[in-house]
Formats: C-alpha cells, structure tokens, sequence
C-alpha cells in the first residue's frame, strides 16, 4: 500500500464513519472506482479497517470524555443502590451493546463473504439512504413532542438496528439514528446515544481482530498511521455532526447523498469488471 493510498483510506475511513453513510461501504466502493487497488480477499484487509476503526473510537472516547466519565461514575453509584440519570444511559448502553456482539462473532465469516460483491454494497447504500429519508420524515412528525429518556427495551432495540450496519453499505450510525428518533430521542439526543453507543463495539472489533496484523507485520504500521490520521479526521466530523444536530440538521439530507451514491456505484459495477 502506497503512502498516499493509505492516507486516501484514513480520511476516508475518517469522514464516513461517523456521518451515516456508511464508512465500510465508502471505503470498498470508492477506491474500486477510482482505481485504486483494495485486495478483498487479503487476510488482512479486516483488521486493517478494524485498526482504522479504533482510531474512530479514541477520538469518540476524547470528545465525549466528560460524559463518559459522569457515565462510569453514575453507573458505579447505581451497583451501590443509588438510582441516577448517568447510571440509567450507561445501563442502556451496555444493553443496547449486546446484540451486535453476539450476532457479529456469530455472523463474522458470512458477513465477510458480502465485501467480495460492490453491486450488494452499492445496493445496501441506496436502501440505507432510503431509511434515511423515512428517519428524518419520522422525526418531523414528532418534532411537537418532548425527547423521551431511553427505556431498557428501546436501547436493546436500537442496539438491535446496529446489527444491520454489518453489512458494508449500512450506516451503524445512521440506523442507530433512526432507531434513536423512533425511541422518541431528538436528532442531537439520538445522535450522541449512537456515538456513544458505537464506541464500546469499536473497541470489541479491535481486540478480536488486530492480533491477525501480528501475522503480516509490515501492516503494523501502516496501521498505526491509518488509525492516527482517520483519528484526527472523526474527531472533526463528530464536531461538526454534534453541531450539525444543535441546529436542527435533517438526516434525509445524508439520506438523499446516499441514493445518489449508490445508484452511481452500482451503475458503475455493473458496467464494468469488478477489481478482484
């Protein structure tokens, strides 16, 4: 992988991980048009993305520092008998968190099998624009009502639309959003649940998967460098995502993106030969 090709995926990997257009089909489809070479079949080529992933994770984990502080001390006072609002959202998060953990060890090779074909990932990312749109027309129509506090059973279910993002074209994002705003949450309430609700499965993904880089370690530090440079590239999305939603920011605008991305895309795959 040539230097600039790399720094070309970080900022990439950067950008689309955090806004909901998924970042995993981003990353498959663009260099594929583009001629940039991605070795699909490459053994390496997951925990690489997975190394770029964390790089996501750490800028999550800085942005929201204090909350995830106020977070873990609330939750130690809720073992100790003391009910609180910190407590109650870090309670949701690892509920909502279980899910995509089981299903993604479960599903891990047969969800691989899916990058080998751009045409499904292009396809993936017209739907995923499609549930954009109706996310944001479903917000609107509750746009008179007061933002609800999560349940237990709304987190399991919204840690339940995370399961789709495991199919490159799906926004993990994204479809938390949606979920999020279905629960009741506001645009700005949904979207930092989905950030912080995608950090711990981040972190997860790095732990299983970065130990096959010790098998090709010239990947090593192509990885280090990828996770700094797409760590600095989500730690100025979530900036702009967070302010974005302050001030009312549709999701079908993302949505409208996506459709017309992935109409391309898989125009494009289809009339010409797939990089293999």
């Amino acid at each position: 992988m040539t230097l600039w090709f790399l720094v070309f995926l970080s900022v990439l990997q950067g950008v689309t991980e955090l806004f909901p257009v998924s970042s995993l089909g981003h990353t498959l489809l663009v260099p594929g048009v583009i001629g940039m070479h991605i070795d699909k079949h490459a053994p390496q080529l997951l925990p690489f993305l997975v190394a770029l992933h964390l790089g996501t994770a750490i800028a999550l984990l800085w942005y929201f520092r204090k909350r995830w502080i106020a977070l873990i001390g609330g939750w130690f006072a809720s073992l100790g008998g003391r009910r609180n609002e910190e407590g109650h959202m870090m309670w949701a998060l690892i509920i909502g968190t279980i899910p995509t953990g089981i299903v993604g060890l479960v599903l891990e090779k047969r969800l691989e099998a899916i990058f080998h074909d751009l045409r499904i990932v292009a396809a993936a990312l017209i739907v995923n624009g499609v549930l954009l749109w109706l996310g944001d027309r479903l917000q609107r129509s509750r746009a008179s009502r007061a933002p609800e506090k999560l349940t237990f059973k709304q987190a399991f279910l919204v840690g339940l639309a995370q399961i789709g993002a495991l199919i490159p074209g799906f926004s993990r994002s994204g479809l938390t959003m949606i979920a999020g705003v279905g629960a009741g949450l506001t645009a700005e309430a949904a979207a930092e649940f989905s950030f912080l609700l995608g950090t711990p499965i981040i972190f997860a993904a790095g732990v299983l998967e970065l130990p096959k880089l010790f098998h090709a370690p010239g990947q090593m530090a192509d990885a280090l460098l990828g996770g700094v440079l797409t760590g600095i590239a989500a730690y100025l999305s979530v900036r702009f995502l967070m302010r974005y939603f302050e001030g009312h920011g549709k999701l079908a605008s993302f949505g409208v993106y996506c459709v017309i991305a992935g109409i391309f895309f898989l125009g494009w795959f289809m009339t010409h030969t797939q990089p293999v």
